[in-house]
């Protein structure tokens, strides 16, 4: 059975920490930006949306099939987004790494590898999963690119399977890794974090 509880992860570049609305200001400082949201069900588009966020967050957490994190540039102290385990699934000791955003002066640069790196490595090397999950917008090429590239396989899609703020159905494009998986993904992520500091 996976022992999740609230932890700190912390790498060369990015601290990921528990969720919680001490860190409202700082992600509405940098999450209030349309462009973020524009492939996502959900929007944020307000101090009380970001609240609303957070809270759902917490709320999952405390129902236990969720585990949230803020995303921490360590060089600056500076909180750029946010990500989480979900859809944790203790029996058959699977998760879900998702509901990831890093403010726009934050991407392409190690903040989003190390932080998927960090979730991983905790998730097949302490948390004992034998399989963690990713699902993307079929139209978030960015995303389904970056998946592929650290080596996640594309398993199928889901047709009509969200509809988004928009009101568009979404088709979900599902990803995985598992756990005999894991030692080449590590391979090549670690890869990705060496001193260029280049995003996948």
């Amino acid at each position: 059975m996976m022992d999740i509880r609230p932890t700190i992860l912390e790498g060369a570049f990015v601290r990921l920490e528990p969720l919680s609305l001490d860190h409202h200001a700082r992600l509405c400082a940098v999450g209030l930006d349309p462009e973020l949201w524009s492939v996502t069900t959900t929007v944020i588009r307000s101090p009380a949306e970001m609240k609303s966020y957070i809270e759902t967050a917490l709320q999952w957490q405390s129902d236990g099939h969720a585990l949230p994190f803020a995303i921490i540039e360590k060089s600056s102290n500076t909180v750029v987004g946010s990500t989480r385990y979900a859809a944790i699934d203790r029996h058959h000791r699977r998760l879900e790494i998702g509901w990831t955003w890093v403010a726009r002066g934050w991407q392409r640069t190690a903040i989003n590898t190390e932080a998927k790196f960090l979730l991983l490595k905790h998730a097949f090397e302490t948390l004992g999963c034998i399989r963690v999950e990713f699902k993307t917008d079929s139209l978030n090429e960015k995303s389904r690119k970056a998946l592929a590239r650290i080596g996640a396989m594309e398993e199928g899609t889901l047709r009509n399977h969200m509809i988004t703020h928009a009101g568009r159905f979404r088709h979900s494009v599902f990803y995985s890794i598992i756990d005999t998986e894991w030692p080449a993904v590590k391979t090549r992520l670690e890869r990705f974090l060496l001193p260029r500091r280049r995003e996948f």
